[in-house]
């Protein structure tokens, strides 16, 4: 990609290396706490090894971004040769990710705009792919953040958690915390809203939940084309499955992509987790 503008991201992307690599976007690490130590996500400390935290009941928290890390990959953007940035990042109803940002962005040597997608995970990725392709096309500063809103606001994201608690402990749980005093009975379907992470149906058991998330991935799809993304922790076998079904029953499928979350979204949701993320072209 010319080096004209560049692209700035966070961890909770979980973009693919290869599009990573591909397309020059810089990747902030974004940081979570097991105990006492912090880590880097996706540099220090990997998915399999945050599983192993959460099942041993070890204390895992996240913290606010502290903006230097941002200010930093805009040094080095305008150091490469940048002559402006552009910063696509996890929801601010979520993190101060954002905040950050725009505090780093004010001091940088070079013009940014921070865009906050309202999103997490690929959903949040495909806004900062869009990003970084209309960059490489020529278009100027704002018409490339204007790109990643668009491709932003038409991307939905659906995912099934084991159970509430994590999200509840984070305080990441907004409205679905009226679903916590029957979290026994039921396997709670979440989606993203406004920003925020929402109730979105309850399902008796485990199996149904992922049946059901299935059909709205297949209705909320169409017949339209679509890039598609399924997530998972620690529940490899079952975002495969769930993966190949959804290539077989969507007709405007262009590329899908299977991947796992990382430490900070895994923080908030627990091992288990199912997502589906669908954007239209």
């Amino acid at each position: 990609m010319p080096a004209d503008l560049a692209i700035v991201t966070d961890s909770t992307a979980y973009l693919p290396q290869d599009a990573v690599d591909r397309h020059g976007i810089t990747v902030v690490p974004l940081s979570v706490a097991v105990g006492d130590e912090v880590l880097a996500d996706g540099v220090e400390i990997t998915p399999k090894e945050l599983a192993e935290a959460l099942r041993a009941k070890h204390r895992v928290t996240t913290s606010r971004p502290n903006p230097e890390t941002f200010a930093a990959a805009y040094r080095g953007a305008a150091e490469a040769g940048a002559r402006g940035v552009v910063s696509v990042h996890l929801s601010g109803e979520l993190s101060g990710t954002c905040e950050a940002a725009r505090l780093a962005a004010a001091e940088a040597p070079i013009p940014v705009r921070v865009v906050d997608s309202r999103l997490v995970g690929m959903a949040l990725g495909y806004s900062v792919l869009t990003a970084a392709r209309s960059a490489a096309d020529g278009l100027g500063l704002d018409e490339v953040a204007a790109a990643a809103v668009r491709r932003a606001a038409h991307t939905s994201g659906f995912f099934y958690v084991d159970t509430l608690e994590h999200l509840r402990r984070g305080g990441r749980i907004g409205a679905a915390r009226a679903l916590l005093g029957s979290a026994l009975a039921v396997k709670p379907l979440l989606h993203l809203s406004g920003g925020r992470i929402e109730p979105l149906e309850k399902v008796r058991t485990a199996s149904r939940a992922i049946a059901r998330l299935e059909e709205i991935a297949v209705e909320r799809a169409g017949d339209r084309r679509v890039d598609l993304t399924v997530h998972h922790l620690a529940a490899e076998d079952r975002a495969e499955l769930l993966a190949e079904r959804l290539r077989e029953r969507i007709p405007g499928l262009c590329e899908l992509y299977v991947g796992e979350v990382g430490a900070v979204i895994g923080a908030h949701v627990g091992t288990g987790l199912l997502a589906v993320v669908l954007s239209p072209r």
